[in-house]
């Protein structure tokens, strides 16, 4: 993506920033959490050219996969700190890899002459698998690295096996289908070693079980699901009571597989991230089962919303504590204060909302093959305006797109207004986490195929 010309200050993050920033810019080269300026040069020397979208061109305001700040604006005490504000210049290259991975470094060719041709097996951008909706606004981006694919893959099954025992032996196909290791690596290209990318993966196929067993496909229904999420929520939040109702609490957390899952992924990201990063977790998963739970109610009701009701809906049923946790898994943190600062809440809202609908979108013919009627936006746009259902699908491209246009637009302004290491790593991880989530979408075939509008 081109560099955004980016708007003048206009929040009060210049402020935040003032305090937090003489902090944040000492502790970023010493805290082993986060960036160390002794990768500073290995990641220039691997830094390469960006991806080239197949999207149409983004205004002049969009935020490019690495979030330049010009230097004049900057104020960092060390060159280091400064190549760490500048970043990496391609989402998913080996520049993106801002802290050291556990994977030995490849040995330098001996007595390269400089004017030594790249080699030919320097892996490129290949055509990614599936087809992208027509006129969705996205970016492509690499093939994730196949080496971490497959150990998260791995990893993640034996999770779910043999520790939390998630799921039974018919539903293998669909866990495998699922391909959750492709799609964390894809939505976490700065992870710096397999288990901060495991952190994401056990939350990600916690909370589709809760969604499946709960909700939806496997057994789920509208009926009751308050009290089920209530006491599934204490796996993540928990209880704290007498010691004469501990016990019952605590084994009601080994009661059923979506409970166990979130108690089990749960624990492993306390052992990682800290307080404030856990509590934001919580908050953000308490807004995804309060949205669970307007779906439900409307579902009861057999009511379709109007459009505004439904997106409002989505803000909360959707992805957000997913891109939220992008600093625990790239092993770092953003301060607190940094993080419920309004335009950092805005920015994040928006690609949670932009990447619920890229959601509705794919998932369209799947859910209308399913039994009963499915919410999503193209069925609340048919109903509520009265379209055709092609008219409506293309009018729900039109409103993803704008979600993600306001997205790059605040984020651009966003950094530009508060350029402090941690702001600016934190919002390059969101829209990592965006365009791999689009990925996702797009190569899942077993999943999703796109309704024939063309």
């Amino acid at each position: 993506m081109p560099d955004p010309e980016f708007f003048p200050p206009q929040s009060s993050l210049p402020g935040a920033a003032a305090h937090f920033g003489a902090y944040v810019l000492a502790d970023t080269a010493a805290r082993a959490r986060d960036i160390t300026a002794a990768r500073a040069d290995d990641i220039e020397a691997a830094a390469g050219p960006p991806p080239v979208s197949s999207s149409p061109a983004p205004p002049s305001s969009s935020i490019p996969h690495s979030v330049d700040v010009p230097a004049a604006e900057v104020r960092t005490p060390t060159a280091a700190l400064e190549r760490i504000l500048r970043g990496p210049s391609g989402l998913g290259t080996a520049s993106l890899y801002l802290t050291r991975r556990e994977e030995p470094p490849t040995p330098p060719t001996p007595s390269a002459p400089e004017s030594a041709p790249a080699p030919e097996t320097t892996p490129t951008t290949a055509p990614a698998e599936g087809t992208p909706i027509p006129g969705l606004y996205h970016h492509p981006v690499p093939e994730p690295d196949p080496v971490r694919v497959e150990e998260v893959s791995q990893r993640i099954k034996a999770w779910a096996l043999d520790e939390v025992d998630l799921y039974p032996d018919d539903w293998e196909d669909q866990f495998d289908g699922f391909s959750v290791g492709r799609y964390m690596v894809a939505c976490h290209p700065d992870a710096p070693t397999v288990d901060h990318l495991m952190l994401a993966t056990r939350l990600m196929v916690a909370e589709n079980a809760v969604d499946d067993c709960y909700c939806e496909d496997h057994g789920g229904s509208p009926i009751g699901l308050g009290g089920r999420l209530l006491l599934a929520h204490t796996a993540l939040d928990p209880l704290h009571t007498t010691k004469e109702y501990q016990p019952r609490w605590e084994e009601s957390l080994r009661s059923d597989a979506p409970r166990r899952a979130y108690h089990s992924a749960m624990e492993y990201f306390l052992q990682m991230a800290g307080a404030s990063q856990a509590d934001r977790f919580r908050h953000d998963m308490a807004r995804l089962h309060m949205g669970y739970l307007a779906e439900a109610a409307w579902a009861q009701q057999d009511h379709v919303p109007e459009v505004w009701e439904y997106l409002a809906m989505r803000q909360f049923n959707n992805f957000r504590p997913c891109p939220t946790i992008t600093d625990a898994v790239g092993g770092y943190e953003l301060p607190a204060d940094l993080h419920a600062q309004p335009a950092m809440q805005r920015v994040i809202a928006l690609a949670g909302n932009a990447t619920t609908i890229v959601n509705d979108l794919y998932s369209y013919t799947k859910e209308l093959a399913s039994p009963g009627r499915h919410l999503n936006l193209p069925v609340v746009l048919a109903e509520r305006e009265n379209l055709s259902d092609r008219e409506a699908y293309l009018k729900a491209v039109e409103v993803h797109n704008d979600l993600m246009r306001d997205f790059e637009a605040e984020a651009a302004a966003l950094c530009a207004a508060c350029p402090v290491p941690t702001v600016q790593r934190f919002v390059r991880g969101v829209a990592a986490w965006v365009d791999g989530n689009h990925y996702w979408h797009q190569t899942n075939t077993y999943r999703y195929s796109l309704p024939d509008f063309w």
